[in-house]
């Protein structure tokens, strides 16, 4: 769920009582085909594609990392009227964490799919928006249709290429089909993951360049509703254990202090057979707190697991206590998500992992900005016209005209990267698939698929510095 993130990564998004309308919802008994299921959904109204994973370099430098790609369904309804129409909004995230170094760095993404931007594509068997990308290895004959993963992602302070090989079938979380998150038909999701990609790569940090490899986690989760109102936050957990297990956990918390009953987890022994984990069956207890100074969130950074039917018995911890994602407009949410450790005890024998925790909700303020939904584009600066645009203090807005016909407006689609705290003017990066520098009012961009356009500029943020 995770995607977690999962729950309804909020992502300002509409987890909460939305309403069906033109989508599908998650119902039991739906038939899983791999590897068509491993991308697009467009009958769904909400969709994620979650990579975490802890790294390592020959000398034992430790990192970690997220790469997220979300898409919501924002139209159905209206007939198509070219490529630049807006049926889908497409957002990704990027994180490193260097936990030897003691620093985490993020980027994000906004963009609509029109010109090849963004998508999920099973005939080009690629996840992508810009330049970050996962491209899919098929075979049949591997688990879940899937040979290989590589991950490619580029942002100012750091870039990483990385090979991701399963040693285990995907794993179906929750009960026929479903992962149930609160009462209701359809209130649910459908959720699949990788929960053992042995990984390889480079990564490169600020110009230096490193080997790493180590384990990775890959979350998928396709709905239209999932929680209820009086759900107000979450926690979700990866372990990979040093016995080959893995553990996926999610606790979901209500408004009255409480943990849901729909709270679940799914346990994955070393040759991937599953048990689901209904919430009365683990215990999570939250230990010591770090204090966010950008939000005031208050998050757990220590936590014991014991799940007695498993005999499991773990503590986890953090090295790098700054690991929350902070977006820059109220339209995105604040979250930790970050790389843990794990000790403890499996059957009365000792046991190590490796994991990672996502932790949504705690960041009230800023949680109650990024309620709104996407779907109130105006908002986040559009018209739902999907023909105009006004200036906003989130990215650049450019006009995009096709050589020769009709102007129209291109929307939303800047790029914005944690590691650059300011934006100036026309030295503003835009995101086109590939990152175009505008220096002049009046450029020609070419963009994939042969759609030449023009682009003006037509504002700045208003926090440009």
């Amino acid at each position: 769920m995770k995607n977690r993130s999962a729950l309804a990564l909020w992502l300002a998004i509409p987890l909460f009582g939305a309403s069906e309308g033109p989508y599908r919802v998650a119902l039991p008994g739906f038939h899983y085909e791999f590897p068509r299921d491993h991308f697009n959904h467009p009958e769904f109204q909400t969709e994620w594609w979650y990579y975490t994973g802890n790294l390592h370099t020959p000398e034992g430098r430790r990192f970690g990392f997220e790469l997220t790609f979300f898409r919501q369904g924002v139209d159905r309804d209206t007939p198509s009227s070219g490529v630049w129409d807006v049926h889908d909004i497409w957002m990704a995230h990027l994180a490193l964490s260097d936990i030897d170094g003691g620093r985490f760095l993020h980027a994000e993404r906004l963009n609509r799919s029109g010109g090849g931007i963004a998508g999920g594509d099973f005939a080009q068997a690629n996840i992508w928006n810009g330049n970050w990308q996962v491209r899919f290895e098929l075979n049949p004959q591997a688990p879940g249709g899937v040979a290989s993963q590589q991950l490619q992602a580029i942002a100012d302070q750091f870039s990483f290429q990385l090979s991701l090989q399963s040693k285990k079938p995907p794993v179906i979380h929750g009960e026929h089909g479903v992962s149930q998150k609160s009462e209701g038909r359809g209130r649910a999701s459908h959720y699949v993951s990788f929960t053992r990609l042995l990984t390889n790569g480079t990564l490169t940090l600020e110009g230096k360049q490193f080997v790493v490899d180590g384990s990775s986690w890959m979350d998928h989760e396709f709905f239209t509703n999932q929680l209820d109102t009086n759900q107000t936050g979450w926690d979700w957990f990866s372990l990979q254990f040093d016995d080959g297990s893995d553990l996926m956990l999610f606790r979901l918390r209500r408004s009255d202090g409480s943990i849901d009953p729909y709270s679940a987890g799914t346990y994955v022994d070393s040759i991937g057979r599953t048990t689901h984990l209904p919430a009365a069956s683990v215990l999570l207890v939250p230990g010591q707190t770090w204090t966010s100074p950008d939000t005031g969130g208050r998050y757990p950074i220590e936590w014991m697991i014991r799940v007695p039917s498993l005999g499991l018995q773990a503590s986890l911890r953090t090295r790098l206590v700054q690991q929350e994602l902070t977006g820059r407009t109220p339209a995105v949410p604040a979250y930790w998500e970050g790389a843990v450790e794990s000790s403890g005890t499996k059957n009365s024998k000792p046991v190590k992992g490796v994991g990672y925790v996502e932790m949504v909700g705690y960041s009230t303020q800023r949680q109650v900005q990024a309620s709104r939904s996407l779907m109130d584009l105006p908002a986040l600066g559009f018209d739902l016209d999907r023909r105009a645009s006004k200036t906003k203090p989130f990215a650049q807005l450019v006009d995009q005209e096709p050589l020769g016909g009709k102007m129209h407006v291109l929307g939303l689609i800047g790029e914005r990267d944690e590691s650059r705290r300011t934006h100036r003017g026309l030295g503003h990066v835009i995101n086109l698939d590939i990152a175009v520098k505008v220096q002049h009012l009046d450029k020609a961009i070419q963009l994939p698929g042969g759609h030449a356009l023009r682009s003006r500029l037509v504002g700045v943020p208003n926090h440009a510095e």
